[in-house]
């Protein structure tokens, strides 16, 4: 499993992206940094985009990746809870801003919605999917990914902590999981749904408690203002957990 961050900040910048994985070319992980990443032809070669949340930063490039299935007669297939369907649908893929890209015949749309339910498996593109419910300001799933040959990542999106039940229902070998904000603002990430560095750690002795082990940790969605706090932060986290911690960074690829 090739694991690209298109981008791995909550903020862009030409130094940033917002959060957004590649895997093996054909999944994507959120939304909001794929057609400046990616060739038209590797935009055709999607075969899903798996939507964490409603968040513009997660979603923000999915019009733009309609428009080039659109207009190749191809078809875009996008996984989400409900309500960030409805959502894209009210508000960026409405036809006021860009061409209705839901009015062609059902039997060949432009984008093709698929709901997902907490803890049911998809089978996505010959990849077993599994949607996990996270603890975020609006409702928010991570994905557990499952490769053919066995290979196994969880891809979080914007989460709090508080994720005993979620630890429960996965085993992960590659942990990829949002930290936005260093310790100091531990009351700002409560009220946002996001990580810390000490929350982490607190999850992570609870998943190692639940499954027996700690996997292999990156670190995304950091603001980049405090990206040195939170480096800092995270060297004593993996010191006191034993474990490697790597923050992400755009264009960075990990093989599984």
């Amino acid at each position: 499993m090739n694991v690209c961050f298109l981008g791995a900040h909550n903020v862009e910048s030409q130094a940033t992206g917002f959060t957004c994985l590649l895997i093996d070319s054909v999944l994507a992980l959120d939304a909001g940094a794929l057609t400046a990443n990616l060739s038209f032809a590797a935009q055709r070669a999607l075969k899903a985009v798996l939507l964490t949340h409603r968040h513009y930063d997660h979603l923000r490039d999915v019009p733009a990746l309609a428009m080039t299935f659109y207009l190749s007669r191809g078809t875009l297939n996008l996984y989400s809870t409900r309500e960030t369907s409805e959502d894209l649908v009210a508000h960026l893929l409405n036809g006021r801003l860009y061409p209705n890209f839901l009015e062609r015949p059902a039997e060949h749309p432009a984008v093709r919605f698929t709901v997902v339910e907490p803890y049911r498996p998809e089978q996505i593109a010959g990849y077993t999917v599994l949607p996990v419910p996270v603890n975020h300001a609006v409702p928010a799933f991570g994905y557990q990914i499952t490769s053919p040959d066995g290979k196994t990542l969880l891809y979080t999106g914007d989460t709090g902590h508080n994720l005993t039940e979620c630890w429960q229902r996965v085993s992960p070998q590659l942990l990829v999981i949002e930290l936005t904000l260093p310790n100091e603002y531990e009351k700002d990430a409560l009220t946002a749904g996001h990580m810390t560095p000490a929350f982490l750690k607190e999850e992570m002795l609870t998943f190692q408690k639940a499954r027996g082990y700690i996997p292999q940790i990156v670190t995304v969605h950091m603001n980049p203002e405090f990206e040195a706090d939170i480096e800092s932060q995270l060297a004593d986290v993996a010191e006191a957990l034993n474990t490697p911690i790597s923050l992400a960074y755009e264009g960075m690829q990990l093989q599984l």
